[in-house]
């Protein structure tokens, strides 16, 4: 019996993630969860991502919420700085960024 590869891909962002982008992020990333071939696996790539705020915290604990309850795995690559310092000031960078991940 031959085992079936995960289904996997890469989603990269590009710009801001703001308090003001975040409502068409949001609509997008509804519109991607609702796909029938949604992949078993995602990875969400930052390299192209200019500008954080708190909000996009918020986001990514979303993000990891819904992939958890539709039994997905979720990565997060090229995290910036900024974010992941404001992820540790409100004690949540376990949560982003699990140990296993790295």
């Amino acid at each position: 019996m031959n085992a079936v590869a995960p289904r996997s891909e890469v989603l990269e962002l590009e710009g801001a993630l703001s308090f003001e982008t975040l409502p068409g992020v949001l609509a997008q990333s509804a519109e991607y969860a609702a796909r029938t071939d949604l992949p078993d696996r995602l990875t969400i790539d930052f390299a192209k991502i200019t500008t954080v705020d708190s909000s996009a915290v918020a986001l990514l604990l979303e993000w990891r919420r819904q992939a958890a309850a539709r039994a997905k795995t979720l990565e997060f690559a090229n995290l910036p700085a900024n974010l992941m310092a404001l992820a540790r000031l409100y004690g949540v960078a376990e949560l982003i960024d699990p140990p296993a991940a790295r």
